[in-house]
């Protein structure tokens, strides 16, 4: 399940590169609010604190009920810096395996 929703934020993530409709963002910032949400709870059952931490602000940083306006020059670089380390995260989790 992990894996999953770590290829689909990131998918997500590098979707909002694209010059996309504003729903397209305002579905991004739901799913990935339930998505660090449940990486976040995960990472606490497995008593990772330090990923519940990074999952638990990147789901405050992209709730979709009180907007942070960053910009978009500044959120496509988030969006690329979140969706790299997801997929580095579960490149990791792989080797590991």
């Amino acid at each position: 399940m992990e894996k999953i929703i770590k290829i689909g934020l990131a998918v997500l993530m590098f979707g909002c590169l694209l010059d996309m409709p504003y729903g397209y963002y305002q579905l991004v910032r739901f799913i990935a609010l339930i998505g660090f949400g449940v990486l976040a709870y995960q990472a606490n059952q497995q008593s990772r604190q330090t990923e519940m931490f990074i999952y638990g602000a990147l789901a405050l940083l992209f709730q979709p009920f009180f907007k942070i306006e960053l910009g978009r020059e500044l959120w496509n670089i988030v969006d690329v810096i979140v969706g790299v380390g997801l997929l580095v995260s579960l490149a990791k989790k792989i080797k590991n395996e």
